[in-house]
């Protein structure tokens, strides 16, 4: 178990004494492996999939970056661009509580006003997304112009750092994400980064010819081989441990580095994934990885039979910021 912090806040002391089993236990199990791995010296992969960003979850993550409980984040293109939409953009967001109700005509009228629901939150097109793009467009067809190439992270990282678009910001910048990990210049890899918006937006742009070069972005396959090198180093003074927050490509992607550099490129002395826990509400069923126990990753190579394992079968939105706020001591 991991020792505790030298002061316990409110949350972190309510979830201690209340939640002893079941789901609530996995909770707090899982926070507290967390904290041992990183106590005994291990770094830590957060793994973001769904619509984290748009949850704000850098409303507790962003404390985890600066704080150096977090060395590595995977996440999908929309998590990647959502947070510093969220950032430039707040003000302009519409939550629409009764969603689950909400009729075709009104759907339609939302896509009208170019406001694009995600469940209960509606992100402005043009405040956000298109504000964006511009920048964005600026970074992209200046490297290719240079002839130089760089990863989706590198580009936003580009943006943020040149302070150029701190006149829009709208929330308070110490709850963005991406820039906490801008400014620490965390790793960040993201895969299937085409199908995110500003993805689309990449493609668009190439095919207008504004950029030249379709390879000017960095792909899916070089950050697999980027992660096969960082793991490969990483792990020879310390244990890389793997927190996945829902399912699908943000976390299916990194975990498969381990079995292909001892499969593939017989690196046997790579040592498995120190620590492993998933948040996710897909159940158990037939052929299902997201709702896979992580008891199978053990015969594809990934996790051994020691490592430290956890499944919290709740929703992330809810489970994620607690356990933050439990490592955090909050």
């Amino acid at each position: 178990m991991s020792k505790k912090p030298a002061t316990r806040g409110p949350v972190s002391t309510f979830i201690h004494h209340h939640y002893r089993h079941f789901n609530a236990a996995a909770l707090i199990d899982a926070a507290d492996g967390y904290s041992a791995h990183i106590d005994a010296g291990g770094k830590m992969m957060v793994c973001l999939a769904g619509a984290m960003s748009t949850a704000e979850l850098g409303l507790s993550l962003a404390e985890m970056i600066r704080q150096d409980k977090v060395h590595l984040i995977s996440c999908t293109g929309a998590n990647l661009e959502e947070d510093v939409f969220n950032l430039v953009a707040h003000d302009y967001y519409e939550r629409v509580p009764h969603y689950r109700t909400l009729s075709t005509e009104e759907e339609v009228g939302l896509l009208n006003r170019h406001m694009n629901r995600v469940t209960d939150t509606c992100i402005p097109e043009g405040e956000a997304m298109r504000r964006m793009e511009t920048a964005m467009l600026e970074v992209w067809t200046r490297a290719d112009k240079e002839g130089k190439r760089f990863f989706p992270h590198e580009f936003f990282y580009q943006v943020l750092l040149s302070g150029k678009y701190k006149e829009f910001y709208q929330i308070d910048p110490k709850d963005s994400w991406m820039l906490a990990a801008a400014e620490k210049n965390l790793p960040i890899i993201v895969p299937g980064w085409e199908d995110a918006t500003l993805g689309n937006m990449y493609a668009a742009a190439v095919i207008r010819g504004d950029i030249k070069n379709v390879h000017t972005v960095r792909t899916g396959i070089e950050y697999m081989t980027w992660l096969a090198e960082f793991y490969t180093e990483t792990t020879k003074k310390n244990s890389l441990g793997m927190f996945q927050i829902g399912g699908g490509i943000a976390g299916d992607f990194p975990i498969c580095v381990v079995p292909m550099l001892h499969q593939d490129l017989q690196r046997d002395s790579v040592p498995l994934w120190g620590y492993f826990c998933q948040i996710s509400d897909s159940t158990t069923s037939y052929g299902s990885y997201s709702g896979a126990v992580p008891n199978e990753k053990i015969t594809w190579g990934k996790l051994g039979a020691e490592t430290p394992r956890f499944i919290v079968e709740s929703d992330a939105t809810i489970v994620a910021p607690l356990i933050f706020a439990s490592i955090l001591g909050w």
